[in-house]
């Protein structure tokens, strides 16, 4: 039977952000001052393709724990993400 304390424990490490999510947001927080191409800078920094990089960044951008760790990075990235989808879909549609 789970006791009080198991369940904070389990709802504890549910709350930690992973070391590879802290360094997903680090790198979003400093890209701004970094010189050169995002891409490479990725394959440098993850071992992993843009494409890739993106799903992770979107899954970090997903998780509570993220927004628990940096709330203010995190609306901003999620508040960016937004405005690229809406100007992506106007130019799809001009309609819109």
């Amino acid at each position: 039977m789970a006791t009080g304390f198991d369940e904070a424990a389990r709802a504890a490490n549910d709350a930690v952000l992973s070391d590879r999510s802290r360094a997903v947001l680090e790198f979003e927080r400093h890209w701004s001052e970094r010189s050169g191409g995002k891409s490479e800078a990725i394959r440098e920094a993850f071992g992993v393709s843009p494409a890739r990089y993106y799903q992770l960044l979107s899954a970090v951008l997903a998780s509570p724990q993220a927004l628990r760790h940096d709330p203010l990075l995190v609306r901003r990235l999620l508040e960016a993400r937004a405005r690229r989808r809406g100007d992506r879909d106007a130019r799809r549609d001009p309609r819109r």
